[in-house]
């Protein structure tokens, strides 16, 4: 008779999942002991560190992440983790131990007493099996829930002994039947709601376009592009992008829309009808009043999620597979729909970004972010995947990377820190044939500061490029937007990350000037002997809405 234990390997095995993220405690023990040579198991030194790492890697791969953390304690260090991957639609996986079921009654140390709870509503669902048959077909279950639209991380908690249970035959052919399943996810547009939504482009006076991240994690890009490209229309990337939706050097694109209600609605002024695609309407942050849209204009969203559509404040929803859709539309539409969209400020930079001609070092010595990020840029391979988490920056970053090719850039959705350092490695395990390049800010990094561990055990080639000004620079944007001046805690000074990324066995160097740092990205990204990071200080320059 097998083991519930042999089943859940062979579960995992059917779903192409053999990577396994984790921290262990004496409760996942049971479920790890004899672990098998064809899996990998990726370690992390901390629970929102283990969860970072899977979201990169099933972002980066496009496959569904498995997770392992320690009952109770482990799940709460991992939740602000947890939150950012729902925030980023990323199919995961999460699993716990529990205590034996013979102590659960009497809450014995180590047991979770309301384990399907804690996680909630970070998760898609949360269960743990009633009985020691039921964990093969469940985590079968649980990743059918992960990988159905829109993506996100599913839980479950699983008692320690149920692993040596043994299964009968029918018992072991149910869980195996279960994860043999395929569901496909394509739903067809309604073509009546394509032919109208065709009929209010051609008859609007000046629609545009608003692309966002399921865009990309969709696969929509080519049919995106063929769309805007047959109909003419000017593109906006939605507010607070955590991908890149739309190539950034084409001649119709326009910029990031701001996520502030009042200044958006004033972007698109002008603009009688707009379309959204594949983005939340919208992704506001801060609070800044005013109207949704300007007076008289329309909007009409295309999503692949039922939520999204019934949660927006303002338009039409049509729900459908994105890339479907899309096409549909354009397939709709006759060719030059629209005239040509006049080259707009997001042809040549992100129409907020700082002034291209602020791109010299200081007297001191000390760069600018936008000169630091494109010596950064300058230095790294055309295929880059990028990962962002320098909060400040990302103007700045986005003027210099200019990145227009699908899958290669990772933000996250979530707005708690702690996704770049974790999530670049566990990229670079996930598309180990491309070079990752982080930048993130001084303050970010030491969210996830553990990673750099795992990527110098694991040697992975990650290029960790810290732009280094001592404070949280995004909280003194927010103090003066907010009038909160005095606040105390935004400053972080007399940390030395190059003596703390050595000590966690990564190579480490300070750049000096735009040269040598395009220098030591070139040398980092060609690299595949393990992690490098690289120290810059930079000036503070805060963003504008």
């Amino acid at each position: 008779m097998r083991t519930v234990r042999e089943s859940v390997l062979d579960v995992l095995r059917a779903r192409g999942i053999t990577t396994v993220f984790g921290n262990p405690g004496s409760t996942e023990l049971p479920m790890l002991k004899r672990f098998p040579d064809d899996f990998r198991y990726v370690l992390g030194l901390q629970e929102a560190v283990v969860v970072g790492l899977a979201d990169g890697f099933a972002l980066a791969s496009g496959t569904t992440a498995l997770v392992n953390l320690h009952t109770g304690p482990g799940t709460g260090n991992a939740m602000g983790a947890v939150l950012n991957a729902r925030a980023n639609r990323t199919p995961m996986v999460v699993t716990a131990g529990q205590q034996v079921r013979a102590m659960l009654t009497m809450e014995a140390l180590l047991s979770n007493p309301q384990a399907t709870l804690l996680p909630q509503p970070a998760v898609k669902w949360a269960y743990e099996p009633p009985r020691p048959a039921d964990v093969a077909p469940a985590l079968a279950r649980a990743v059918q829930l992960a990988e159905t639209p829109p993506h996100g991380p599913v839980f479950l908690s699983l008692p320690m002994d149920d692993f040596d249970a043994e299964l009968t035959e029918e018992e072991d052919r149910a869980g195996q039947a279960a994860a043999a399943r395929r569901v496909v996810h394509a739903a067809a547009p309604d073509p009546a709601a394509v032919c109208a939504l065709a009929g209010r482009i051609s008859r609007a006076r000046s629609a545009v376009l608003v692309v966002g991240d399921d865009v990309d994690a969709s696969g929509a890009w080519d049919a995106v592009v063929a769309l805007a490209e047959r109909s003419g229309l000017p593109v906006w990337a939605a507010p607070v992008s955590c991908r890149v939706s739309f190539p950034r050097t084409h001649p119709q694109f326009r910029g990031e829309l701001v996520p502030a209600i009042g200044p958006l609605g004033q972007q698109l002024a002008g603009h009688d009808l707009v379309v959204v695609i594949g983005a939340p309407v919208f992704r506001y942050y801060p609070y800044v009043p005013g109207a949704h849209l300007p007076e008289g204009t329309e909007l009409v969203l295309l999503t692949r999620d039922a939520e999204e559509a019934a949660r927006a404040p303002v338009g039409d929803a049509v729900v459908a597979d994105l890339a479907l859709a899309v096409q549909a539309l354009t397939d709709g539409l006759a060719a030059g729909t629209a005239d040509p969209a006049p080259a707009g400020p997001g042809a040549h930079g992100h129409p907020h970004s700082p002034d291209p001609l602020r791109t010299s070092e200081p007297g001191d010595g000390v760069l600018t972010p936008l000169a630091a990020l494109r010596a950064v840029a300058q230095g790294a391979p055309e295929n880059t995947l990028w990962v962002n988490e320098s909060p400040s920056n990302v103007p700045q970053f986005h003027e210099a990377t200019r990145i227009s090719t699908p899958g290669s850039y990772l933000f996250s959705a979530g707005g708690g820190l702690g996704f770049g350092a974790a999530a670049a490695v566990g990229a670079q395990l996930g598309a180990p044939d491309r070079p990752v390049v982080c930048v993130i800010g001084d303050g970010s990094i030491h969210y996830a500061v553990q990673a750099l561990w795992t990527a110098a055990v694991h040697k992975v080639p990650v290029t960790f490029v810290v732009l280094s000004n001592a404070r949280y620079a995004i909280l003194h944007w927010f103090a003066q937007l907010e009038h909160a001046q005095g606040a105390p805690g935004l400053d972080i000074p007399g940390i030395d990350i190059t003596a703390v990324a050595t000590g966690y066995g990564v190579r480490a160097h300070r750049a000096q000037g735009t040269g040598e740092l395009t220098k030591l990205v070139r040398e980092a990204a060609a690299q595949q002997d393990g992690p490098v990071l690289i120290d810059v200080p930079v000036t503070t320059e805060l963003p504008s809405l």
